[in-house]
């Protein structure tokens, strides 16, 4: 029998040209144990993306954001990502990390090499895959947004 989809809320929360990230605990039953990834999870039963971001960014950080626009939908075979983008408002010290090892601000230059140190796991991370991908393809994005002037 096939595994069915599952739906995922993730956000790309962005300050000063900075990625906020978590550090995922370091334990075998998740996916990307121990590797950098965006705040998110999955869709409650009934819960729209919209409704799942906020939650949880609220269960995971403690952090409301002003605003959340959608980037992208992100198929794969058995995952869906819902990918939202918005600012992180306040200074990273303000946040209470509930979920995950670690957290930080992640510069364009790390997300290119893929890994970035941690000083609570005391050693450099990798940059877990789809979300190293999804994070390029928004500083492309990014890149690729002219302002026009009148």
């Amino acid at each position: 029998m096939a595994e069915s989809v599952k739906h995922v809320a993730i956000a790309i929360l962005t300050q000063c040209d900075r990625f906020l990230m978590q550090l995922r605990d370091p334990v075998p039953h998740i996916v990307h144990p121990g590797h950098w990834g965006m705040f998110g999870g999955h869709l409650d039963a009934g819960e729209t993306p919209q409704e799942a971001i906020w939650r949880e960014l609220a269960e995971e950080i403690c952090y409301t954001p002003p605003a959340l626009t959608l980037f992208c939908e992100d198929r794969e075979v058995s995952v869906v990502r819902h990918v939202f983008y918005g600012e992180l408002a306040v200074p990273i010290e303000a946040l209470d990390l509930r979920e995950g090892w670690d957290l930080g601000l992640l510069t364009a230059e790390q997300i290119q090499a893929g890994w970035a140190h941690s000083a609570i796991a005391q050693r450099a991370c990798p940059i877990g895959a789809p979300h190293q991908r999804l994070l390029l393809e928004f500083l492309q994005h990014q890149a690729n947004a002219v302002a026009i002037e009148p």
